[in-house]
């Protein structure tokens, strides 16, 4: 447990950058009607036995802003990929050319988008729950700090405002994300 203000308000920052790390690593699962390679990110295939990204037996690239392309590093792998892209519940359907695994990124309906939207509203009050959290959390540990006569009220007063800086300034992170996925999402 952190012991001196300083302390208390790096933890505290650590904790609030990682989620919105987390948030940003949501929001690149959540499709938009454009093609990126880290989309499959989240897509394992069975290998020797273990379950391994498909980064991992294949490159990953781009055929154009509507295709990605899948080329297994090991010919068998070619199935096994297909059926795990097909099964990964992302409403892609893969073919199979060559060696090559071509998946296109179907266009989304507008029905669809406002979906989209509404599961990114979501993640971002999730993060703001959490960055909330965080910012009482480390008031909680202040509050401990005064009664141990570890500081004074005005340092704990001062403590609690630069906190709540903190939060806002993440808050606001938050808000951008969201907004510019929202974007991405609504444009057709």
């Amino acid at each position: 447990m952190a012991t001196t203000i300083p302390e208390i308000r790096t933890s505290t920052e650590q904790k609030m950058l990682k989620s919105i790390e987390s948030l940003k690593s949501n929001l690149a699962k959540v499709r938009t009607g454009r093609a990126h390679a880290g989309l499959l990110d989240q897509v394992h295939v069975e290998y020797y036995g273990s379950k391994v990204p498909i980064s991992q037996v294949a490159n990953v690239t781009l055929v154009d802003s509507r295709t990605i392309g899948v080329s297994p590093w090991e010919k068998k792998m070619g199935q096994a990929i297909d059926k795990a892209i097909r099964e990964s519940g992302l409403g892609l359907n893969p073919t199979m050319i060559g060696e090559l695994i071509r998946v296109p990124m179907p266009p989304l309906s507008e029905e669809r988008r406002k979906e989209l939207a509404k599961v990114v509203k979501g993640e971002g009050e999730d993060a703001k729950v959490a960055v909330r959290n965080l910012r009482r959390d480390a008031n909680t540990h202040l509050k401990d700090l005064l009664k141990a006569k570890g500081i004074s009220e005005d340092d704990e007063r001062r403590a609690q405002d630069d906190i709540q800086k903190l939060t806002d300034r993440f808050v606001v992170e938050v808000d951008k994300l969201l907004q510019a996925k929202e974007q991405e999402i609504m444009t057709v």
